[in-house]
C-alpha cells in the first residue's frame, strides 16, 4: 500500500504557544508577514452566569488531500499528489507564479511567495525529512500535539494513533469537499471555518478537453510521420529510376 503522510493532532494537547509556526517560518526561511501554519482560536459558547467556556486551538496547515483542487487549478502541472506519498507537491522549476492556486484552496494555505514570486506552503520539510528529523513544527511543539507520519503504516506514531481513534477523528470540513488529511483527536473548536474552492473556468474547460487535445495532436503526429514515409519512399523510387536509367 502506498504512504498516506498526514498529521494527527491531539488538538487538547494544543496550548497556542506557536512554537510550531516560529519554526516553520525559521526552518523554511518563510518571508515577514506569509505563514505556512496557523493555530486558530474557538471559545465554547459561554454559560450564563459563569466565566466564558475554555478555549480550543486548532493547528492548521496544508492539508495534503485526497482530493486536491489546487492541482485542478494549476495550468503547468507544477502542483501535484505524488501518488508515492501522498502529500500535494509544488515544483517550484513549473510555477509561474500565476496565483490560480491560492483561491482553489479553501483552507487558505497557500500563498505567493512575496521573494520567490511563486505559490508556497507546508511540505512537511522534506529536507529535515531526508535527514531522519521531523517536520520543525512536530520537532518543536512543547506539548507533542502534532504527530506526523504514514497512516497507512500500522507500526508508526501517525497510524497508531489514527486506527486507535478512526471512529472518533475529525476533521475541518469546507463546502468543496477535499478529503483533507489532516485529523483531529478530541474537539479542535470550530470545524467548517473552510470556504469553497475556486478554480477558474478556462482551467476547468482545459482539463476538459486535455484528452481531446491529446487525441488531436496524436493523429497529427501519425499525420506527420505518414507524410515523412511517403517522401522516403518516393525518394528511393527516383533513385531506383535514376540508377536504371
Amino acid at each position: 500500500m502506498a504512504q498516506q503522510l498526514a498529521m494527527v493532532i491531539d488538538a487538547a494537547k494544543c496550548i497556542d504557544c506557536k512554537a510550531c509556526v516560529a519554526a516553520c517560518k525559521v526552518a523554511n526561511s518563510v518571508p515577514e508577514g506569509q505563514f505556512r501554519n496557523w493555530i486558530k482560536q474557538a471559545d465554547d459558547a459561554p454559560v450564563p452566569g459563569k466565566a466564558s467556556g475554555k478555549a480550543k486551538f486548532q493547528p492548521g496547515a496544508c492539508m495534503h488531500c485526497d482530493n486536491p483542487t489546487c492541482v485542478d487549478a494549476c495550468p503547468t502541472g507544477a502542483t501535484y499528489k505524488d501518488p508515492a506519498t501522498g502529500e500535494v507537491v509544488i515544483d517550484h522549476g513549473l510555477c509561474i507564479g500565476c496565483g490560480n492556486c491560492l483561491p482553489a484552496c479553501p483552507y487558505g494555505a497557500r500563498f505567493r511567495n512575496a521573494e520567490k514570486r511563486k505559490a508556497d506552503k507546508c511540505n512537511y520539510c522534506p529536507e529535515r525529512r531526508a535527514a531522519g528529523i521531523p517536520p520543525a513544527c512536530v520537532d518543536t511543539c512543547p506539548t507533542k500535539a502534532r504527530v506526523f507520519g504514514d497512516i497507512n503504516d500500522p507500526e508508526s506514531e501517525a497510524g497508531r494513533l489514527y486506527q486507535k481513534n478512526k471512529d472518533q477523528l475529525a476533521r475541518v470540513t469546507a463546502r468543496t469537499d477535499t478529503k483533507p488529511n489532516m485529523f483531529y483527536i478530541g474537539d479542535p473548536g470550530t470545524p467548517d471555518w473552510g470556504g469553497e474552492a475556486v478554480v477558474p473556468a478556462s482551467m476547468v474547460a482545459m482539463k476538459q478537453t486535455a484528452p481531446l487535445l491529446k487525441a488531436v495532436v496524436g493523429l497529427s503526429g501519425l499525420g506527420v510521420l505518414a507524410m515523412l514515409g511517403r517522401q522516403l519512399i518516393a525518394g528511393s523510387g527516383d533513385h531506383k529510376e535514376d540508377t536504371d536509367a
